[in-house]
């Protein structure tokens, strides 16, 4: 496969972090910050980004596995940047390494992995899987 994926290729996100992006959202008895799996998607959307704006027609990624250190609480209101990294490339998989952090501090760090697929074999095969527990 010709890839236009090179390890140093990088992409950022921010966001301002708000009440639904809580712990809470999770289980009642959490903290009011940042909740962890929402860290964890913001890492996951920001490799995807990167991704995407080089994929092929027909072409998607998909997240194969995380290994996610969430170092920092984050009050809500606080901006919160995600970067992302390119460090190595394998045929269709891709590594990423990951750091956020918030307006005061490195809030986590992560190792991300997602491959690319191509979406209407992908999306044959979730049907028939669906289709045999219907």
């Amino acid at each position: 496969m010709d890839t236009p994926f090179h390890a140093g290729m990088s992409h950022e996100l921010k966001i301002k972090s708000l009440p639904e992006h809580s712990a809470r959202r999770f289980y009642p008895n959490l903290p009011d910050v940042l909740g962890t799996p929402i860290l964890g998607g913001l890492m996951e959307r920001v490799s995807a980004e990167l991704i995407n704006a080089h994929l092929s027609p027909g072409e998607q990624s998909v997240g194969i596995s995380m290994n996610l250190k969430h170092t920092a609480a984050t009050p809500l209101g606080m901006e919160v940047r995600v970067r992302t990294e390119v460090i190595a490339v394998e045929g269709r998989k891709l590594t990423f390494r990951l750091e956020a952090f918030d307006e005061a501090e490195k809030i986590g760090e992560a190792t991300h992995e997602r491959f690319i697929i191509q979406a209407d074999k992908f999306n044959a095969k979730v049907a028939e899987k669906a289709a045999k527990m219907a």
